[in-house]
């Protein structure tokens, strides 16, 4: 694939222009069209599963609803905005955008505010809570990008593969820093995930990846030597009902949400574990979906993100450059990874951690951050070889 590109980008320097092998046409109402539906059902599941929530902490049922509602609305306009912004002037800006990502980071560190032992956010004005690390994500799949386009033989040696593994290892550490692991993990999996794209080195991604898990074995290890939380979460996955009142207690409601909901659901609204779940319009709503839809319903929103992740990898394969090719497998990747890690997380599959379903939790920066890079997605697919 990464040959192929080359070659087209040869052709068309020879005769003067990259146009010469761009065609431009629609964009691909498909992916447009799923995300939406995806960002809807959101809406929903959030009232849903925080209404009565709200009612009692806050006296307005409709709070989380009215805030997802104006997230959804900006995030709308921000994926059309992108969606007509040529992706050249991203690459153009990645280097300064992934400066600016590490520096806001680094902020949280300093003023950022703390929640359930993590410190991921910062107060703005008016606008609220801002957390950076969705902002990195996007970022390191622009940068990386830019870089491997750039330059292709980075990819050829130890020392410069080594490198673009370091950019990410930044970002990812930065993350890390803030108590905020699950997030640091996925920042490594995008950024490895865009270089094993384009690198046609698989034996180095063996030692590399063989090393990232024994970098999390290890550290596992220390945890469980300590007893800090981490070490309790790990336990509690492995023998939850043993901890029934402590880590055990979000698995074992989110397992008791999925049973409960049958094939076809108890109805929406009708969740009974969401009164015992803790933040259930967050990182465990899809057992929500579950209980409430059913397996039915759970299975057409993954089969919703299956047809998002075709399309995004569809439009990869038909990118007309180097960079938009690894920005869209980038974006992809980002997707995927979070969808696998929140459905296994509460179907109790791999240890609790706090990621979020993408388009579908409650957040304003996450759902802005994904449908923006799922706007220049969409800017890439006006874009085909010819």
């Amino acid at each position: 694939m990464d040959r192929a590109y080359s070659i087209k980008e040869h052709q068309a320097k020879k005769k003067g222009a990259l146009s010469s092998v761009i065609t431009v046409g629609a964009m691909d109402y498909t992916l447009l069209i799923v995300v939406v539906i995806l960002a809807l059902i959101g809406v929903v599941m959030v009232f849903s599963s925080s209404f009565m929530r709200a009612n009692t902490e806050l006296g307005d049922p409709y709070f989380y609803l009215k805030k997802q509602g104006v997230f959804f609305a900006a995030g709308l306009l921000l994926m059309l905005l992108m969606s007509n912004i040529n992706y050249e002037y991203i690459r153009r800006l990645a280097l300064l955008l992934y400066v600016i990502a590490n520096l806001l980071l680094v902020l949280v560190l300093v003023i950022g505010i703390s929640s359930h032992g993590a410190t991921r956010w910062i107060p703005l004005p008016l606008i609220g809570q801002f957390q950076p690390s969705e902002v990195a994500k996007a970022a390191l799949i622009f940068f990386l990008s830019f870089l491997i386009s750039n330059n292709k033989k980075l990819l050829t040696k130890w020392p410069t593969f080594i490198l673009l593994c370091g950019i990410a290892a930044i970002t990812s550490g930065l993350v890390f820093l803030g108590n905020n692991m699950s997030t640091a993990i996925i920042v490594m999996i995008i950024g490895i995930g865009v270089i094993f794209t384009a690198s046609p080195y698989i034996a180095r991604f063996v030692v590399a990846v063989c090393g990232g898990v024994a970098a999390i074995l290890g550290y596992l290890a220390l945890s469980s030597a300590s007893e800090n939380f981490r070490a309790a979460r790990f336990e509690a996955f492995l023998h939850p009902f043993d901890y029934p009142k402590t880590f055990g207690f979000q698995i074992i409601q989110s397992l008791y949400a999925i049973a409960s909901g049958g094939m076809f659901g108890l109805g929406l609204g009708q969740s009974r574990q969401k009164t015992f779940l803790p933040e259930a319009h967050n990182d465990i709503i899809f057992s929500i979906i579950c209980e409430e839809l059913g397996f039915i319903g759970a299975a057409a929103v993954l089969l919703l993100f299956g047809i998002l992740i075709w399309r995004g990898i569809k439009t990869a394969m038909n990118a007309p450059d180097t960079f938009s090719c690894l920005t869209a497998m980038g974006i992809m990747i980002l997707v995927s990874s979070q969808v696998l890690i929140n459905v296994a997380v509460v179907t109790n599959s791999i240890p609790n951690t706090g990621v979020p379903l993408p388009f579908i939790s409650y957040g304003g920066t996450s759902l802005l951050v994904a449908m923006g890079l799922i706007g220049v997605l969409l800017n890439i697919s006006r874009c085909v070889k010819t």
